[in-house]
């Protein structure tokens, strides 16, 4: 930790600014410019803008809000050569090269917000230290803040102790994990598919302050499904026979889909998160707009949920004689972490003073796209883990999410620079 001491306060700093910028999935431009100016200044090469990703994986893009955010981002004082570089994409790879023969290992940060309004009194601990947000109902309540400036805090590190270190570090700085938008894309961009070792964190979840939960296995694969129904319009009282309600369609559907029989051999949910239809009281309903998601404890129970679903509204919209658009906007998948890479880990976090537990977490039911780019690595032999450290918060998403940043991010770097003295140290 004495090794750190030197970083610690530029992270905590950085985190408490981009805690009071939050920027929800695909229009982190302003994090992004910090970004990719930082690790560039160090020495990183840099991957930006849309050779960071296959643009056919880029999941729940909407060109209206980005282009509303690349706006305001303009107006707060963003580069707009750099602007134009990133090409409407967000986020970063930043890559060292050592020139020395070793590894390729790459550690995944994430970027993005919750479409949250933050409590703005003194129950919030980010208020009170007067670093609340300034965007109206956008918040980081899940930590990203923290991951991207713990990324930032690494990077300088890397640069600094470079003549100690072989191989090639891979730094991913993530837009969009939340809805599973953004890592698909860059799991299958082939940025990847040179990676040996792969580390992904977070903070939070069920490991509190001064502890650290290594996932064995554990989260859900999970799809993120828009549906959009066209009926026909029709006067509902002088001529309902020819109109073609797209409510109804959407609500028979909704019932339809949250009796899906669950699977028999593991985990699975579903969830019809929004349903907007209607133009009026007397207009037969011609559009119904419903988002929702399916999980399932693995690809195949996901599959089995998300066909399920599907047959239900195709079935809906026919019965119904409307038209439906069928739009897939995220995904994720279930994490299986290489034993090897979970002992590395939990030897690293055992001698970090201030980590004063680690266990094995295996029974997380919630979804996380870094899933992808563990599974693009382990799907050519490489290895990799996933590990949480503990704050102790408020409950994610919420308004008065907190992550005790003096304390969980310090542990946190220490533990992603001990797991690079393993596979990278010279």
């Amino acid at each position: 930790m004495n090794d750190l001491s030197a970083y610690i306060p530029e992270m905590i700093e950085t985190r408490r600014y981009l805690h009071r910028i939050p920027e929800i999935a695909w229009t982190e431009f302003l994090t992004s410019e910090l970004v990719i100016k930082r690790v560039r200044e160090l020495g990183f090469k840099t991957i930006i803008g849309k050779a960071l990703f296959n643009e056919e994986y880029a999941y729940g893009r909407e060109d209206d809000v980005i282009e509303k955010a690349q706006k305001r981002a303009l107006s707060m004082g963003m580069d707009p050569k750099l602007l134009e570089e990133m090409q409407g994409y967000t986020g970063c790879m930043a890559i060292w090269e050592t020139g020395r023969d070793g590894p390729v290992t790459a550690f995944r940060f994430d970027m993005d917000c919750i479409a949250v309004e933050e409590n703005h009194d003194e129950t919030n601990e980010a208020y009170v230290g007067g670093f609340d947000s300034t965007f109206p109902g956008l918040m980081h309540a899940c930590g990203h803040d923290g991951h991207t400036a713990m990324g930032l805090a690494f990077a300088r590190w890397i640069k600094d102790h470079a003549d100690s270190l072989k191989g090639t570090i891979k730094l991913v700085f993530q837009p969009a994990e939340e809805g599973t938008k953004g890592a698909s894309g860059i799991a299958e961009s082939g940025l990847l598919d040179d990676v040996d070792y792969f580390i992904g964190g977070h903070v939070g979840m069920d490991p509190k302050l001064h502890e650290l939960g290594i996932i064995t296995k554990g989260f859900l694969s999970t799809t993120k499904i828009n549906v959009g129904f066209t009926g026909k319009p029709a006067h509902a009282g002088a001529a309902g026979q020819e109109g073609r309600n797209a409510l109804m369609a959407a609500c028979s559907a909704s019932m339809q889909i949250m009796g899906i029989a669950r699977h028999g051999q593991g985990n699975t949910a579903v969830n019809i998160g929004t349903l907007h239809a209607g133009e009026g009281r007397n207009v037969v309903p011609v559009h119904a707009k419903m988002e929702l998601e399916v999980r399932g404890a693995n690809d195949e129970i996901c599959k089995y949920m998300q066909e399920r679903a599907l047959k239900m509204i195709k079935g809906s919209a026919e019965s119904y004689e409307v038209g439906c658009d069928i739009k897939i906007m995220g995904r994720a998948t279930n994490v299986v972490s290489d034993p090897e890479m979970c002992d590395l880990i939990r030897e690293v976090a055992t001698a970090v003073p201030g980590i004063n537990r680690v266990f094995d977490y295996d029974t997380i039911t919630s979804s996380e796209d870094c899933s992808l780019l563990i599974q693009k690595v382990q799907s050519h032999g490489g290895k990799a883990v996933f590990f949480y450290y503990g704050c102790n918060h408020n409950g994610h998403h919420k308004s008065d999410f907190e992550i005790q940043d003096t304390e969980s991010l310090p542990l946190g770097l220490a533990v992603f620079v001990g797991a690079l003295k393993k596979t990278n140290g010279q």
